[in-house]
C-alpha cells in the first residue's frame, strides 16, 4: 500500500536539488527499480535471516530504529492499560452492586449511557482536549514529550478514557451475573461480610471475561499509541510510522507494522494462557 504513495523516497532522502544521477544510482541500489514482487521476495529472504533493512531517510539499520523508539510506546501503552484497569475494576464493581436485581435503574442508564459516548470519543481527539485544557489553557502540565513524569499524566489519560468505559461495563455485566450465582447466595446465607463477598467470592469470579477483553484493549491500545503519539508528540514507534510514511521510507514501516502485530498476538497468547491457569472450566480435559 506504501508503495502507491506518490513520491520518490529516494528524492525525499536525498533533497530536491540532488543531481538526478544520483537519485537514478541511489534508486538502482537499493533496488527500488526491481518489481514489486522481487522487492518483496527480497525482504522477506532478509526478514528470515533477521535483516530488518536500512531506514532510507537515516541510513540507520532498521532494527536500531525500533530499538530506540519501541520502549517509549510500551512504557505509554502499559501505562495507560495499567490506569485503564485501576479505574474500570472498582467503579464496574461498584455499579454491578448498586444495579443488580433492578435496582438503581437511574443509576445504570446514566452509567451505561455515559460509559457508551466516552468509549465512542477517539483518543486523539480527547488527547486534543486535554492539551488544549490543561497543556495550553490552564498551563497544569506539559502537552508534548516525555522529559517529566508530568508529561506522562495527558497522553496516559487520553489513551485510558475510552478501554475504561469499556472495561468497566463488562465487569458491571459480569457482576450482576455473577452476584445472582448460588455460591454467592451461600455465601449471605452465611451471613458474611458484604465486603467479602463482593470482593473475596464475586470478583475473582467475574474478571475472566474482562480479562479476555482487557487482553484485546491492551493490543489494541499497543496499535492506538500512533495517533495519540503524534498528538503529544512522543518519540515512539506512532510518531516513527506516521513520519516514516509521509516520507515513504518502506522498511522502517514494514518493521513497526511487524512489531505491532506481534505484540498483539503476544498479548493475546498471553491472556489465554492466563485465563486457562485462573479459570480451568475454559480448558477441555479428555479423561
Amino acid at each position: 500500500m506504501i508503495h502507491l504513495i506518490p513520491g520518490d523516497p529516494v528524492r525525499g532522502a536525498l533533497g530536491p536539488t540532488a543531481p538526478a544521477e544520483l537519485v537514478a544510482a541511489r534508486r538502482q541500489a537499493l533496488g527500488l527499480d526491481d518489481p514489486l514482487l522481487t522487492q518483496y521476495a527480497r525482504y522477506l529472504q532478509g526478514l528470515l535471516t533477521g535483516d530488518l533493512g536500512t531506514s532510507l531517510s537515516s541510513q540507520l539499520p532498521v532494527s536500531d530504529v525500533v530499538a530506540q523508539r519501541l520502549p517509549a510506546t510500551l512504557q505509554l501503552a502499559v501505562l495507560a492499560f495499567l490506569a485503564a484497569v485501576l479505574v474500570a475494576i472498582p467503579l464496574g464493581v461498584a455499579m454491578g452492586v448498586l444495579t443488580r436485581r433492578g435496582h438503581g435503574r437511574r443509576t445504570e442508564l446514566a452509567f451505561t449511557t455515559g460509559s457508551i459516548v466516552v468509549a465512542t470519543v477517539p483518543d486523539f481527539l480527547i488527547g486534543v482536549g486535554l492539551v488544549s485544557v490543561f497543556g495550553v489553557g490552564l498551563g497544569w502540565l506539559p502537552g508534548a514529550g516525555n522529559d517529566t513524569a508530568a508529561a506522562y499524566v495527558l497522553p496516559v489519560i487520553a489513551l485510558a478514557v475510552g478501554p475504561a468505559a469499556i472495561l468497566a461495563r463488562i465487569v458491571r455485566v459480569e457482576m450482576v451475573r455473577v452476584l445472582e450465582a448460588d455460591f454467592v447466595r451461600t455465601a449471605r446465607a452465611k451471613r458474611l461480610p458484604a465486603r467479602t463477598i463482593h470482593l473475596g467470592h464475586a470478583l475473582p469470579n467475574a474478571v475472566t471475561a474482562a480479562l479476555t477483553l482487557g487482553g484485546l484493549l491492551l493490543g489494541a491500545m499497543v496499535a492506538g499509541t500512533v495517533l495519540v503519539e503524534n498528538v503529544f508528540a512522543w518519540p515512539g514507534l506512532g510518531s516513527t510510522i506516521v513520519q516514516s510514511i509521509l516520507t515513504k521510507d518502506y522498511p522502517v514501516v514494514q518493521a513497526i507494522v511487524l512489531v505491532y502485530g506481534l505484540g498483539v498476538l503476544l498479548v493475546n497468547t498471553a491472556v489465554d494462557i492466563a485465563i486457562a491457569l485462573l479459570d480451568p472450566r475454559s480448558t477441555i480435559r479428555e479423561d
